[in-house]
């Protein structure tokens, strides 16, 4: 006898039961109990989307919303100017838990007026870097480090001297570099961008680097982690106001960039960027002021410096639009002011294929007037979080969290011991019993139900067991 695998009876183990199946389920299926006594394959499915109730985690006047999620804590962190306490940079600390997010304290990142203020997490540091237009109006930025429901800081560190504006950033992973992008007041609006080093609680920046020539407003920025570039998009004002994307390739401390590539030409307000990395493209999401303020979004390839774009797609009238990508789902999900509702906070999904993207319906999560919205994707509990100023409740700052994707995973009750046919009766180990039908686990380790039914070591809410053998698990053993 080489493992304890050998002592199970062929079949499970023990505390077997028969149910009737609800669709065909393969051998070794992880399945949910129904109301009605069937079993089902527990899966992620796209029955939602629904919206939690909404929290408030600032009693002030709060503006210029930045949203990051903290792997490493597994926390979203929320940054903004609270207008209660004058102006101040703050941040705050969420945790999901199903539907719903609870907050710990506010803390103050500089004492004094802030705005446009950004978040982005660090994977290689795990660390949250807030930057923003800070005190004298320079362009500064932050370490955080999260512990609990709370976070600390380090010292700013200014990226521009000069006066800023629409500060934007995002993490490139291939060479540990956050890049703030953002229009440098003090040279004629330009659109530039600096190379930021995170070390310890401190982060330093290489010399900014112009990337047009012209003003800038607007600006929305990803990285593409297929292709290790930074995409930038923006509206070029000094060419008619014109849609228009430019990527960027990061060398130490510095970042050089490729020729401006237009997508709309014609006026565009108010960018998001995103990468879906299921598809690997580039989404650009704006508000197309020409067009009755559509909401439109556009599918966008890089190749090498260069960028392509697919046909624009709308989604409605869509104010203030920021978007973030559901790896979970592998979905676009946009949040944004609707003027239809008249001026509730609403999102909508949208699914890339190929160089499009196409689009459900609105839901609406606030129905109050909405406004600085943005938004941010908890791999962890795979779920949205979406904050904002709720103008209908004394420009609270407010966030709420989205659930793209329905899962059943929960009713989980056991694991299929042979493959079942829809409506035949089938054995099912139970909980309590041994499943000896399953197969790559690592003995004595503790495994979770994910929401698409496969076990995992990830941390879930659902607890299936702890393997004793690459074939077989004690279910519910709590580890």
């Amino acid at each position: 006898m080489s493992n304890l695998s050998e002592l199970l009876p062929a079949g499970g183990g023990g505390k077997n039961v028969d149910f009737v199946a609800s669709g065909t389920l393969s051998s070794g299926q992880t399945v949910a109990l129904k109301s009605n006594g069937q079993v089902e394959a527990v899966s992620a499915t796209a029955g939602g989307p629904n919206a939690g109730t909404p929290v408030v985690y600032e009693t002030a006047n709060s503006y210029n919303f930045g949203a990051a999620f903290d792997s490493n804590s597994n926390k979203v962190v929320i940054a903004y100017g609270d207008q209660g306490n004058s102006g101040y940079g703050t941040a705050i600390v969420g945790t999901v838990s199903g539907d719903s997010i609870s907050f710990g304290s506010p803390v103050v990142f500089e004492s004094a007026v802030s705005s446009y203020s950004v978040a982005t997490f660090d994977s290689n540091a795990n660390k949250i870097v807030i930057s923003y237009r800070g005190s004298s109006g320079r362009g500064k930025s932050i370490v955080g480090t999260v512990s609990g429901n709370s976070i600390s800081f380090g010292s700013a560190a200014i990226f521009e001297y000069g006066s800023t504006f629409y500060v934007f950033s995002t993490f490139d992973s291939s060479n540990n570099k956050i890049v703030v992008a953002y229009q440098d007041s003090d040279n004629s609006s330009y659109g530039t961008a600096a190379v930021g080093t995170v070390s310890g609680t401190s982060i330093s920046f290489g010399s900014p680097v112009v990337y047009e020539s012209a003003t800038v407003r607007f600006v929305g920025m990803t990285f593409d982690s297929s292709n290790n570039k930074i995409v930038i998009a923006y509206r070029d004002d000094g060419n008619s106001s014109y849609g228009t994307a430019i990527v960027g390739t990061v060398s130490g401390t510095s970042i050089s960039f490729g020729s401006p590539s237009v997508f709309l030409t014609q006026r565009a307000d108010v960018f998001a960027a995103v990468f879906d990395s299921n598809a690997n493209k580039v989404v650009i999401v704006f508000q197309d002021p020409n067009n009755s303020d559509a909401g439109t979004a556009v599918v966008a390839t890089v190749s090498g410096t260069s960028i392509s774009f697919g046909s624009l797609v709308t989604f409605g009238a869509a104010y203030d639009t920021k978007a973030t990508f559901d790896s979970n789902a592998n979905v676009v999900v946009v949040s944004y002011k609707n003027p239809a509702s008249p001026y509730s906070g609403s999102f909508i999904i949208g699914t890339v294929s190929g160089t499009s993207i196409s689009f459900g319906s609105a839901t609406i999560f606030e129905t109050g007037n909405t406004d600085s919205i943005e938004t941010t994707f908890d791999s962890n509990a795979n779920r949205v979080v979406t904050c904002y100023r709720d103008q209908g409740n004394s420009n609270y700052g407010t966030a709420v969290v989205i659930a793209v994707a329905d899962t059943n995973a929960s009713d989980f009750i056991g694991i299929t011991d042979a493959a079942i046919s829809d409506t035949a009766s089938g054995s099912v180990t139970i909980k309590g019993g041994i499943s000896a039908n399953v197969t790559g686990l690592t003995a004595n380790a503790a495994y979770y139900v994910q929401d698409d039914g496969t076990l995992s070591t990830t941390t879930s809410s659902v607890l299936a067991g702890k393997a004793l053998s690459s074939t077989s698990i004690n279910l519910d053993y709590t580890t």
